[in-house]
């Protein structure tokens, strides 16, 4: 889920979006997911990883800048690179994929301060 102070309203389209990383731009929302337990966001990251898409969990969204565009995630860009691929869109819809995604997410949320 999102943050309740990442300022994320009920039904907002993040469609298009600029995606930050903690340390950089990673690409714009392609696509998302709201349906509750499975609320994650399709990045279409453009070249920087070779025109491939990542999922990012809802939950790693910080701040939502509607008048910039812009979706802030608290995961470096290399975090986010190691998070668990997907190859097809049915992935995004699997409930033990999305468990796994979502796993992947809560331990950097629960990792030591560096």
């Amino acid at each position: 889920m999102y943050a309740q102070y990442s300022g994320h309203t009920l039904g907002q389209s993040l469609v298009g979006f600029t995606v930050e990383a903690a340390d950089g731009g990673i690409g714009h929302v392609d696509r998302q997911q709201d349906q509750p337990g499975m609320q994650h966001l399709v990045v279409d990251t453009g070249v920087w990883k070779f025109g491939r898409s990542v999922l990012i969990s809802a939950g790693a969204v910080i701040a939502i800048d509607t008048e910039a565009q812009t979706v802030k995630v608290a995961p470096s860009r290399e975090e986010i690179k190691a998070a668990p691929r997907f190859t097809t869109d049915s992935e995004t819809g699997d409930p033990d994929y999305l468990s796994t995604f979502g796993d992947y997410y809560l331990t950097l949320r629960s990792a030591p301060l560096r």
